[in-house]
């Protein structure tokens, strides 16, 4: 039975030759990880020995080699008949009665006596998921087969789908040669996710590489509407180190709307062996899976990935009846770990236009040109060289045209779908998720689409300018003080911290709020008297989270623990938040609790926020939120900054204010440190340290107040300048202040990232750290040293 049929226990990765990537992996992990906690479902594959017979059966092999040996892949027509035209001559084409007998007797003894066991039939290409290929999706699956007809018609399918389009694309643009390629069929017990849920995870951000967090994808039932887009899936982000701690450890959490899932149905057949369904609405808003799923998901990929030592791509399933989690592929990640760590590649757009659409992001590149709406295959041959692919969902044989475009946008998927795994590999951005894309959206229309700018990817209207910057990080010069990073968006934080930095020298709470939240923190405590219409959009917001107050507080734990963990163990300085009153009042519900002041730059803002009655339960809930990372999660590298604090006195309230809520300078190693923006800071420095353990200069407001113009008026903004010399006064007096007391001093503002030669002047100063905008890290990094030399 050995040259025919092999038994998952019997495997191991010495086998790729033989049963190809995915089928020796199953092997791998049930041979060597089963004990550690890793649960893989049992089964048997074919092997290549028994495909490469069966290939030279009725001379079958000679004609399939003669045939693509004439084919120009580039004419996607031509490929799409001659490729029909092979898979046909294999499903008619008999099996050998040797690899027919074992297939039987290996299916009986799974089957134990039970003949209406459920089983997955998967493709395992010898060549498959190394780590200098990626087959992603090139060959079929069939779930839900019952029966030794079914499977022997499933088998077939899978040998036929070596020859689907996008398969023998791949192969000639890698340079594989077809006949070098063998192909496996994996026959697995069926976990039973169509009445549980299933997804990917990968053992780094897929978008940035990062490989301090496990990603990971889940949706209702079986998982092949995560793989093929056809669902945008709910996702988390887990942090490595903080869980190895055994302490909480989910960053993120993103509810998808998963619209529908895919359930059995049919007798069992390769025809009609599941179908999807809608999604009831109460189900789709939650999240499909809890904290402790999340964490055991966890578990087993970081005991995958040590075993294997390479971040790993995992497909898993939980099983709605037994409640327990199985891992059902695992292969090497292919795509980002390849890419060098040390050549930074940024787009930046040079111009903003009108957002006609957002979705999840793919990549960080941008591309514009014509759309190109595609409804089916059939239509590929109308995408021509730059234009955007515009489609509800992509399909794995669509890659021969996906690569002629300039991006992609899709209506569904998530980032761990076909389109989106296609993308990276090709170097194409893309937005997937859109929801209405193809219909918002109009042929021949001039757009942009960005990837840029986060999570959230944009498709602008017209054709916007960008540019591409590459750097190499690969040895940084040496210079005499710290560079660290203004980062407001905890979704760039893990694509950020692969630049030359020292950690975060402002973290704006406001962003987060404001993004991730939305919503007044009033309007979340005092969520039973809203107005109807506001209580509704709050519903929107908060959906998958216990409470309208547990929302606010998750939601900054999840944007601060983010910025904490892709920095670790570098300091990350949170600043409170900083709205003024007209920011607060566009939340939502902020009008019901905002004053109308005549100049929101100079009134209820900042320190005296805080500790004003009327909005002291809203900084609780800050306060909380940093108590959960610091002292739950065990971020402790996140320090707190309390901005614009106007006399001695409410600074020891403030300070105060943080103790009563469990944030006391010293303890577990918290610094406190207020940002010096007010000319009063400057000038009475020594008496302000007594209440904190540094300052963070605020350029910016500083400069506003120091010159008595508004930064915002075009009138005087010429006058704008942090280079000034009553400026550098105060800035000199502030730093000198805090050298007196041994205390930090860094600067935060505008300045040293628009003006080199501030920061130069800064450095001369003795200043400990400067605190630059990401875009500008490596000119003025690499400006100083020359400066020095």
């Amino acid at each position: 039975m050995d040259d025919y049929i092999l038994g998952f226990e019997t495997l191991g990765m010495t086998d790729v030759d033989r049963v190809g990537g995915k089928n020796a992996s199953l092997g791998e992990m049930i041979s060597n990880l089963a004990n550690a906690g890793v649960s893989v479902p049992g089964g048997f594959a074919t092997t290549a020995h028994a495909y490469r017979e069966f290939l030279a059966k009725d001379n079958l092999k000679q004609r399939i080699d003669e045939t693509l040996a004439a084919l120009d892949v580039n004419d996607v027509n031509e490929l799409a008949r001659v490729g029909a035209m092979i898979r046909q001559w294999i499903i008619d084409t008999p099996f050998p009665a040797a690899l027919s007998e074992n297939l039987e007797k290996a299916f009986t003894s799974l089957c134990d006596g039970n003949p209406h066991l459920t089983v997955a039939v998967r493709s395992s290409a010898t060549a498959e998921d190394l780590p200098d290929a990626s087959f992603a999706g090139q060959q079929e699956t069939f779930l839900n087969i019952v029966g030794l007809d079914n499977v022997k018609l499933a088998v077939k399918e899978v040998f036929a789908s070596l020859f689907n389009d996008r398969a023998i694309s791949y192969r000639v643009h890698q340079g594989f040669d077809h006949g070098q390629v063998a192909l496996s069929a994996g026959i697995q017990r069926m976990v039973r996710s169509e009445t549980g849920s299933s997804g990917v995870m990968f053992t780094l951000d897929t978008e940035s590489g990062f490989q301090g967090v496990v990603f990971i994808t889940a949706a209702y039932g079986l998982g092949e509407t995560v793989v093929q887009g056809a669902v945008n899936p709910d996702e988390f982000y887990v942090h490595k180190p903080t869980f190895e701690a055994g302490r909480p450890a989910i960053l993120r959490r993103n509810l998808g709307s998963k619209a529908v899932k895919m359930v059995y149905a049919g007798n069992g057949d390769t025809g009609k062996s599941v179908e999807t369904v809608r999604v009831d609405p109460e189900e789709r808003n939650r999240f499909c899976i809890n904290d402790a799923e999340v964490n055991e998901l966890t578990r087993q990929a970081l005991i995958i990935e040590k075993h294997y030592q390479r971040p790993m791509d995992i497909e898993w399933a939980k099983d709605g009846d037994d409640g327990n989690i199985y891992i059902v592929q695992a292969r090497p990640e292919t795509v980002r770990s390849r890419t060098s760590a040390h050549v930074m590649e940024r787009y930046l757009l040079k111009e903003t236009g009108k957002v006609l659409i957002e979705g999840r992001s793919i990549g960080h590149r941008i591309g514009s040109g014509p759309v190109r709406i595609v409804t089916s295959i059939h239509d590929m041959d109308r995408v021509g060289k730059g234009d955007v692919l515009v489609t509800d969902m992509t399909d794995p044989d669509w890659e021969p045209v996906m690569k002629r475009a300039a991006a992609i946008v899709t209506d569904r998927g998530g980032r761990t779908c076909h389109a989106a795994i296609i993308a990276r590999e090709l170097g194409i951005p893309a937005v997937v998720g859109c929801g209405n894309a193809t219909e918002k959206l109009v042929e021949n229309q001039q757009i942009t689409v960005s990837c840029a700018e986060g999570d959230t990817g944009l498709i602008y209207d017209g054709m916007l300018d960008f540019e591409l910057r590459e750097n190499s990080v690969e040895s940084m010069p040496d210079i005499p003080f710290k560079i660290m990073m203004n980062v407001g968006n905890p979704d760039r934080a893990f694509d950020f911290q692969s630049l030359p930095n020292e950690g975060v020298g402002l973290a704006r709470l406001e962003f987060i709020i404001n993004r991730m939240i939305g919503v007044h923190p009033k309007a979340l405590l005092n969520y039973d008297a809203l107005p109807r219409e506001v209580k509704q959009t709050v519903d929107k917001r908060i959906c998958g989270y216990a409470s309208p107050v547990d929302f606010y507080i998750d939601k900054l734990v999840e944007g601060i623990s983010t910025l904490a963990a892709a920095f670790w163990p570098k300091p990350v300085i949170v600043r409170l938040s900083d709205f003024k009153s007209n920011e607060y009042a566009n939340l939502i519900g902020g009008t019901l609790y905002e004053p109308d002041e005549e100049n929101p730059m100079l009134g209820f803002r900042g320190a005296s926020r805080y500790i004003s009655e009327s909005f002291r339960d809203c900084f609780e809930l800050e306060c909380k939120a940093m108590r959960r990372v610091r002292e739950e999660m065990g971020l402790t590298n996140v320090e707190i900054m309390v901005p614009f604090v106007r006399t001695v006195g409410e600074a020891s309230q403030v300070v105060e204010l943080l103790a009563e809520n469990g944030l006391k300078r010293g303890e577990n190693g918290l610094r406190v440190i207020m940002m010096c923006e007010l000319p009063a800071n400057a000038i009475l420095a020594e008496q302000f340290l007594e209440h904190f353990d540094g300052f963070s200069i605020g350029s910016n407001d500083l400069t506003q107040l120091t010159l008595g113009l508004d930064r915002d008026s075009g009138i005087v903004a010429h006058l704008f300048d942090e280079r000034n010399d009553a400026v550098k006064a105060l800035l000199s007096n502030a730093i000198a202040a805090c050298r007196k007391a041994n205390k930090y001093v860094g600067i935060c503002g505008q300045g040293p990232s628009d003006h080199p030669d501030l920061a130069k002047w800064l450095m001369d100063q003795g200043i400990d750290s400067v605190s630059l905008n990401p875009d500008s890290v490596l000119d003025t990094w690499f400006f100083l040293a020359e400066e020095q030399a």
